[in-house]
């Protein structure tokens, strides 16, 4: 039976109702999902964790390639469906549970997830807010491997000077190397979204991708230059109260011209600057 054919089967048996509140679309490609499996690279000495597993199809072929899964499901009216559709296997753990309040360290220790991966079909409204928790949380996580609308996973692999450059894309480029897996047309879901989504694959970084002297301060002037992203350099950083003559050798120092918008500089660039403030507040 296709992939298709037995999640309809399924959605029809337990008389399953979509959330638009969950955001639910349920994959129905088995081309994409072969695609997910194999950018997360599981063996038996691997372990995952997985956020929204739907009717458990993902956590399925990941708990065949894994040591052990843990799959954390919100919605009530999912939690029988999957107590029936992963009955078969012993190395899976479903949480009901919100995402988004759970401690992934805590949760990591307790049930012994050795510098696991985050597979996931993630619900668009929460794309974001768990992808910055995941990677400002240094949860021990060792690569992410997750299907979100195409906008955002553009936006995280962006480059400078692109319109979908911005503080997600050197958010995610600071903490992991990031690259595309695929695209995913409407069609490989039910029902269909209105959107394209895309795969995409984060490998963490055992160190950052550029070092810098203060974090806060960092991620302050990139948030400030990409608010205020039509603005020169030398206007937003003036909103840092620092004195004009300090931040015009500040910009000296980091060969940037102040007259340069945010979205124009490297994360080097960022790093480099950020630190040349720094020292002269």
């Amino acid at each position: 039976m296709s992939l298709s054919s037995k999640t309809k089967e399924i959605v029809k048996h337990f008389e399953f109702k979509f959330s638009k509140n969950f955001g639910q679309n349920f994959l129905i490609d088995q081309n994409v999902l072969d695609n997910i499996i194999n950018a997360a690279q599981l063996s038996k000495d691997t372990c995952a964790i997985e956020i929204g597993p739907g009717i458990g199809t993902l956590t399925q072929e990941m708990a065949k390639r894994s040591r052990k899964v843990v799959t954390i499901e919100i919605d009530d009216t999912l939690i029988p469906v999957l107590n029936e559709t992963l009955s078969d296997f012993d190395n899976i753990k479903i949480l009901h549970e919100d995402a988004m309040k759970i401690d992934f360290n805590k949760l990591i220790m307790d049930e012994g997830l050795e510098s696991p991966n985050l597979v996931a079909n993630l619900p668009y409204y929460i794309t974001t807010p768990i992808i910055t928790k995941i990677l400002t949380e240094n949860t021990g996580i060792n690569r992410i491997v997750i299907m979100i609308q195409k906008e955002v996973a553009d936006r995280i692999v962006a480059k400078p000077d692109t319109k979908e450059y911005g503080a997600l894309s050197l958010l995610c480029q600071y903490y992991s190397d990031v690259s595309k897996i695929c695209k995913v047309p409407p069609s490989s879901f039910i029902p269909q979204p209105k959107v394209e989504s895309a795969v995409i694959k984060m490998d963490i970084r055992k160190e950052p991708s550029v070092k810098v002297a203060d974090e806060k301060l960092f991620f302050r002037i990139i948030r400030d230059s990409f608010n205020m992203r039509r603005k020169t350099l030398w206007n937003t950083l003036k909103q840092l109260g620092i004195e004009e003559e300090k931040l015009k050798e500040a910009l000296e120092e980091a060969g940037i011209d102040p007259k340069r918008r945010g979205e124009t500089l490297s994360i080097e660039e960022f790093g480099k600057l950020s630190d040349c403030i720094k020292n002269r507040m």
